[in-house]
C-alpha cells in the first residue's frame, strides 16, 4: 500500500517523502488490513504539523503531531499511529475471541 502524501505551505521533497514512508511503514507492517493512508504535512510560522488518517475495515484512525521540526513531528505521528493501530488490532482480536468462546468454537482461557 502506498501513502498519499500532501503538503500545505511546504514542498514535499523526495527525501521527506521517503522518510514519511519509512516511518509509517512500521504501521503498515503491524496491521495488514489497511485500506488507505492519507498524510498531510503543514507549516504555519514555526509550527510543523504532521497529520494522518488511516482507513481500516470498519473504522478510521486519525492522529496528528505538532513540533518545532518536521522530522520530529513525523516521528511523533508515527508513534501515535502505531499505538492507535495496535489498540484497534487488539480490540478486533479480543472481540472475535469472545464471540468464539460464546458460541463454543474456541477453548475458554
Amino acid at each position: 500500500m502506498r501513502v498519499n502524501l500532501s503538503g500545505h505551505h511546504v514542498d514535499v521533497t523526495p527525501a521527506l517523502r521517503s522518510y514519511v514512508e519509512r516511518k509509517l511503514g512500521r504501521v503498515m507492517r503491524r496491521f495488514d488490513r489497511l485500506i488507505d493512508m492519507q498524510c498531510t504535512l503543514t507549516v504555519e510560522k514555526l509550527r510543523h504539523r504532521a497529520e494522518s488518517t488511516v482507513s481500516v475495515r470498519g473504522s478510521t484512525i486519525h492522529a496528528y503531531a505538532v513540533e518545532d521540526d518536521m522530522y520530529a513531528a513525523i516521528d511523533a505521528l508515527a508513534d501515535k499511529l502505531d499505538r492507535r493501530v495496535r489498540k484497534h488490532k487488539e480490540r478486533v482480536r479480543d472481540h472475535r475471541a469472545v464471540e468464539a468462546q460464546k458460541h463454543g468454537l474456541a477453548p475458554a482461557q
